[in-house]
């Protein structure tokens, strides 16, 4: 007798419309990898230009209808960046929370799933929360959500969520911390970062150049702390170009500052496109921050891909990113927001070829066990587990 697939109802917020299209790709490549032993249903907003129904590489979604479709861009990219981006995006808050309350209700009788897997704690954790009181759900913060929200009058409705999940995983060390400090216990919070779809990464050579090529790649918003690279970059020696992948709300406040300056803003790419740009740079900064709102990143994924590539790193000495960038072994660590700093990285980097030499090897290595097909191999064991904890 065959025995049952555990079924996975996996809710999120941050999904592609379509495959390759630009936006971080992380929940449906970890779907895909529990898909190959459990059965995965995805839920997720709907976002322009994306179906109702479709799958991801196989896996089924589903798109939940919040608001007219003309102004329906609540969900199309991070939540909280796009409230601070366009205020009048708050209109869709209380319509998209009602709305997916309802579909996940619905998705529950339909699937019978056997665990719910939340990605961030609002708004996915709320919904389960609200909806659900006997299915077991697995809890996944990666930061913003977290950080952002932890110290502010949604705490206590933010310790009710996470006490309600049998268990959550977190994205470094210190939001382990965090969560614990919630009073959650220690042995229901685990380190579990996301991974990073390493098939098909084209292979970075380090070369000798007298322009160096840096790339950025990351939301244009505070957190990421583009506008520090770029005033670093006005003090460089180095001969330079870089290449700005991404959009966001502050796109038009940094391009100002890059005025006159040899930067190209060239929006968001597809997977592909991305990972060919990987190749053929000569370095990829990503110099985070705290944001003013207590943001900050986790483990940026688009760092795994980098590494995986060999493309020497440039990033800030932060909680997660530092769990992978070893200073001068798989990448050069700055403080977070310390130009100065940052500009002698960039003119160290540029000038020592074996340096670059060593830090692409060690990055390779460091990156391999961060695969979508190693975390997807720790997450299925902890679902089932936590799917017999009714």
């Amino acid at each position: 007798m065959t025995e049952r697939r555990t079924r996975v109802l996996l809710l999120a917020s941050t999904f592609p419309a379509e495959p390759g299209d630009g936006t971080p790709e992380f929940v449906g490549d970890l779907a895909v990898e529990l898909a190959k032993t459990m059965d995965v249903r995805i839920l997720v907003p709907s976002v322009p230009d994306a179906p109702t129904r479709s799958t991801y590489r196989g896996v089924d979604i589903y798109r939940f209808r919040f608001f007219p479709r003309r102004w329906e861009d609540l969900a199309d990219g991070a939540i909280l960046e796009n409230i601070r981006g366009r205020r009048i995006r708050a209109l869709q808050i209380v319509p998209f929370f009602v709305s997916e309350i309802y579909n996940v209700a619905r998705h529950i009788r339909s699937f019978k799933p056997d665990v719910i897997h939340a990605f961030w704690i609002i708004p996915q954790g709320l919904s389960a929360f609200v909806v659900n009181r006997k299915i077991p759900v697995l809890l996944t913060t990666l930061g913003g959500d977290l950080y952002a929200l932890v110290d502010t009058p949604l705490r206590g409705l933010i310790t009710r969520i996470v006490k309600h999940a049998k268990h959550t995983t977190v994205m470094n060390a210190q939001m382990k911390g965090e969560v614990e400090r919630l009073g959650i216990d220690p042995f229901a919070v685990s380190v579990e970062p996301m991974g990073a779809d390493l098939s098909g990464i084209v292979p970075h050579d380090v070369r000798e150049t007298d322009t160096v090529e840096i790339l950025f790649v990351g939301r244009l918003v505070e957190k990421k702390g583009l506008r520090h690279l770029i005033a670093a970059l006005k003090d460089v020696e180095t001969n330079y170009r870089l290449t700005v992948i991404g959009h966001g709300p502050l796109e038009e406040e940094l391009r100002q500052l890059a005025d006159g300056m040899p930067v190209s803003f060239v929006g968001e790419k597809p997977k592909t496109e991305l990972r060919a740009c990987y190749s053929s740079a000569d370095m990829i900064i990503l110099p985070s921050v705290r944001a003013a709102s207590g943001d900050q990143d986790g483990l940026p994924v688009v760092l795994l891909e980098s590494l995986a590539s060999g493309l020497p790193t440039i990033a800030s000495d932060l909680p997660g990113i530092d769990t992978v960038v070893s200073h001068r072994k798989t990448g050069l660590l700055v403080t977070p927001g310390d130009e100065a700093a940052l500009t002698r990285a960039i003119d160290e980097l540029a000038a020592d070829t074996e340096l670059r030499r060593t830090l692409s090897e060690a990055g390779k290595d460091r990156a391999a066990d961060r695969s979508v097909v190693a975390v997807g191999e720790r997450y299925a064991p902890l679902l089932k587990k936590i799917a017999g904890m009714r």
